[in-house]
């Protein structure tokens, strides 16, 4: 829950985080995460793509079961 989490806190945090990554990879988890949250917001925006490994229009033929393959021979 974000609300509630008060500056003390939020100033805590950084400072975890700071540590445990260090000041020089921060500007590249914050470019990451800001990638990352830009890309989500364009695939939410976006309508839905078809699937790449289906075409369009085809069905899939229906293969009989084993069980019969087995059976008529």
């Amino acid at each position: 829950m974000l609300g509630g989490l008060g500056p003390t806190e939020l100033i805590v945090i950084l400072v975890i985080i700071l540590v445990v990554f260090g000041a020089g990879k921060l500007p590249d988890i914050a470019s990451g995460l800001g990638r990352g949250l830009k890309d989500f917001k364009k695939a939410m925006q976006e309508p839905d793509a078809p699937d790449p490994e289906k075409p369009p229009g085809r069905q899939q033929k229906e293969t009989p079961d084993a069980d019969e393959k087995q059976s008529n021979a």
